[in-house]
């Protein structure tokens, strides 16, 4: 389960807007804070997990706050976890900085006009967002309700003015406290460096963060081997952690579970991207079986199609929901999420069959695909099937920039790429099982 989540931590720190690894070294900071306050094993598990699946709702505030402050929604996130935001004036001056920050006065103003209110609200709505799908997530996945808890009161603080539910002193739960100081310890530490860092959490002390919390954090700050493996090797050291969460093995309905989960949270960051994994899932599942898989190669199959757009999560909503074509630079950016699903699944072992399938679900017959640039005689067929799926699905459903084409349309774009681009088999099983059924419903 540890080496699972903490590879697939990897993509909720890209929607953040964080550096891959976040979430991991949130977890180390975590549980020696944990251990410094003698937590018992059942609290420490948890922690270690809540730690993991922290930021799991992310994705689902993603397209709002781009809507509120326009531009790249990864930057707005990121940058926010670098101010004191329940102060007015720091937020005024995050909002006018960060408000379509490529844009002249005028068009900042006016956007930030159509968001005007109480900032304490706005950070209510989108980290309620975030928080109440996170803890959902964790229940989902059978983590129970400290953790559910531990993560739905991440943002609160200790004087009251957090998110969502302005929580203070001892009702906000004990680990949601120590994620609290955790996460922006991590975070300050990444931007400012170590003594910083721990002066800025030493100044909101008694604000944002335990008084008791942070005696306990700041024993770290002599510890210089604790802040050495805290970099590239992070998520081997939170895996070593001498804790019962190294212990717990994940069964095939787990890793189905998680695979599940995650491609909801894939799909929650673009309103026109709503169950798209699922429904790619389920193309490629019929695929499957109408070419004769047996059940093994499906059950990979099926968690490979579940979590091909997990690299998505590091694309900007401005892109993704761009209502029109997109320019050289924004296709850059878009061609790169395939790479980070690849460099997020490879670090599961027993994923690597997955991982090359996953990954490989936007090349082409005619090696004109990207980012591996494969040809025929390197894709096999279950990657043919995956890009024959996505490709069924994206244009049968509706975009930012069009309404859903019609099957006809469909059919007659796939079969002209069909043996160019496109596995003709697949195109062929697909039009078999869908064209009759999924146009008489358009």
């Amino acid at each position: 389960m540890a080496e699972i989540l903490s590879a697939l931590s990897y993509a909720l720190d890209l929607t953040e807007g964080q550096p891959m690894g976040h979430s991991v070294r949130t977890c180390l900071i975590a549980m020696r804070i944990g251990k410094n306050l003698g937590l018992d094993e059942t609290e420490l598990r948890d922690l270690y997990f809540a730690s993991l699946l922290k930021d799991a709702g992310c994705s689902n505030n993603s397209a709002r706050i781009q809507k509120i402050f326009g531009g790249d929604e990864l930057i707005t996130k990121r940058n926010v976890k670098l101010i004191d935001w329940t102060s007015n004036l720091e937020s005024l001056k995050f909002a006018f900085a960060n408000t379509e920050r490529e844009s002249g006065f005028g068009t900042k103003l006016k956007t930030m006009l159509k968001a005007i209110g109480p900032p304490t609200a706005v950070m209510d709505g989108v980290t309620k967002a975030r928080c109440t799908r996170g803890a959902q997530i964790a229940l989902q996945l059978g983590f129970g309700k400290p953790v559910a808890d531990a993560i739905y009161a991440l943002d609160e603080h200790w004087d009251g003015r957090g998110s969502p539910e302005h929580r203070h002193g001892e009702s906000i739960p004990l680990l949601s406290r120590i994620l609290c100081l955790a996460q922006t310890l991590e975070v300050l530490y990444q931007a400012f460096g170590l003594g910083e860092a721990l002066e800025i959490v030493k100044k909101r002390t008694g604000a944002w963060f335990d008084p008791q919390i942070t005696f306990a954090a700041i024993g770290l700050e002599t510890d210089s081997m604790f802040w050495l493996e805290i970099g590239d090797m992070a998520r081997t050291q939170a895996l070593q952690i001498e804790t019962p969460a190294n212990l717990e093995y994940a069964s095939d309905s787990d890793i189905d579970q998680i695979c599940t989960a995650f491609a909801s949270i894939i799909d929650a960051k673009s309103t026109f991207t709503g169950e798209h994994s699922s429904r790619v899932t389920l193309y490629a599942l019929e695929l499957a079986k109408a070419l004769g898989f047996d059940p093994e190669r499906i059950t990979i199959l099926k968690r490979a199609s579940l979590l091909h757009d997990i690299g998505k999560l590091g694309v900007s909503n401005s892109i993704l929901e761009k209502p029109g074509p997109l320019d050289d630079e924004e296709f850059v950016q878009v061609k790169k999420h395939p790479y980070f699903t690849q460099e997020i699944l490879k670090q599961i072992q027993g994923f690597e069959r997955i991982t090359e399938v996953a990954a490989a679900h936007h090349e082409r017959l005619d090696g004109r695909g990207y980012f591996q640039g494969l040809d025929a005689s390197r894709l096999d067929l279950d990657m043919r099937i995956v890009s024959a799926a996505d490709v069924f699905d994206a244009l049968s459903a509706k975009r930012p920039y069009r309404e859903a084409m019609p099957m006809s349309k469909v059919f007659e774009i796939m079969e002209k790429d069909a043996g160019n681009s496109l596995d003709a088999q697949c195109v062929g099983t697909l039009k078999d099982l869908y064209y009759a059924e999924l146009s008489m419903a358009a």
